[in-house]
């Protein structure tokens, strides 16, 4: 099994130094925003966005200080949308620990996360790239279109799988390829390179989404973190989406009725779930999970073998492998 240890190896040196960075960004003389971002620091997760910026960087040589800057930007600029997330979806834990506006209330999340995001854009001009401010500065915008997007899907029992990549892609893998693609821009790639870079990220982003909606459809004993919050929101994602299109009607007017009722009843989820399964939504998924793994590693076939090259197709197997 992959550990993101083995993916961090060969940049040990500059990510030790993006955490210096990014230390150093959540720094504040104002005392409450000081220890929300300390809360902050003290959960911070696999740190998988950093390592695709550096990786992306390092298969052409050595980074730089556009490189570190970069990777600041784009985990700041996750770490806020995780914040806003937070308050939308009312969500009170987050990887463990309580979420900001559990610890503290909604308005200081908003503001904390909108604090975070203009940091975010802040260290985007310590670059000194204008294109890399501006890519950064269009996820921005995307990803509250993605949000807006899945939340405009009212009827959740009939968004189609066309409409579900749509958002995924909006919400979670232009991110991944926003790194991967300012990785390359801050060491002068060719636009073929950042073509195939920017793919790579695109790809991996979607898998990490269907990983995570798959999640969702497992009792949790052997996975980090809460299970059913899909379906207890009313989320349709593709595993429920394939199953409802390949059901009998019978038992498809049946779970359309409890996520149109919003009846989420603990034995209701348990059962959705089960549903999700017996008709061929979880294989489904993982299939679609697996196929967009291995376009990610066909998009690293132009570049030379090395270490780095290595720790990048370790990172897709990774994504579809992790247990959180």
């Amino acid at each position: 099994m992959i550990l993101i240890e083995d993916i961090k190896k060969p940049i040990l040196k500059e990510i030790h130094l993006f955490e210096e960075r990014f230390a150093a960004a959540l720094q504040s003389d104002n005392p409450l925003l000081s220890n929300i971002n300390e809360h902050i620091g003290q959960g911070t997760g696999k740190q998988l966005r950093p390592i695709l910026v550096i990786l992306s960087a390092k298969i052409f040589g050595e980074i730089n200080k556009s490189t570190i800057d970069s990777a600041v930007s784009l985990e700041l600029l996750h770490t806020a949308s995780l914040i806003h997330d937070d308050v939308v979806d009312d969500t009170f834990e987050r990887r463990g620990r309580k979420s900001v506006n559990a610890r503290w209330n909604n308005k200081i999340a908003i503001l904390a996360g909108d604090n975070m995001l203009s940091n975010a854009l802040y260290y985007a001009t310590k670059t000194e790239k204008i294109d890399i401010l501006y890519s950064i500065s269009n996820i921005g915008m995307q990803l509250s279109d993605g949000e807006l997007l899945q939340l405009s899907n009212r009827d959740q029992t009939k968004i189609t799988e066309e409409e579900y990549f749509n958002v995924i892609r909006k919400k979670t893998a232009l991110l991944f390829s926003t790194c991967t693609e300012v990785g390359a821009l801050s060491v002068n790639a060719s636009k073929e390179e950042l073509l195939h870079l920017r793919n790579y990220g695109e790809y991996i982003g979607i898998a990490f989404q269907l990983k995570d909606d798959i999640f969702d459809y497992y009792e949790n004993a052997h996975i980090g973190k809460p299970t059913g919050n899909d379906i207890r929101d009313g989320k349709v994602t593709l595993p429920l989406i394939f199953a409802l299109q390949n059901a009998h009607e019978k038992e498809k007017e049946k779970i359309c009725h409890w996520i149109k009722n919003k009846d989420f009843s603990q034995k209701n989820i348990r059962e959705i779930m089960n549903f999700a399964h017996e008709n061929g939504g979880i294989r489904y998924a993982e299939k679609q999970m697996e196929l967009y793994k291995q376009k990610a590693i066909n998009e690293l076939a132009t570049f030379p073998q090395s270490d780095i090259k290595d720790a990048l197709i370790a990172n897709a197997e990774f994504i579809i492998d992790r247990k959180i």
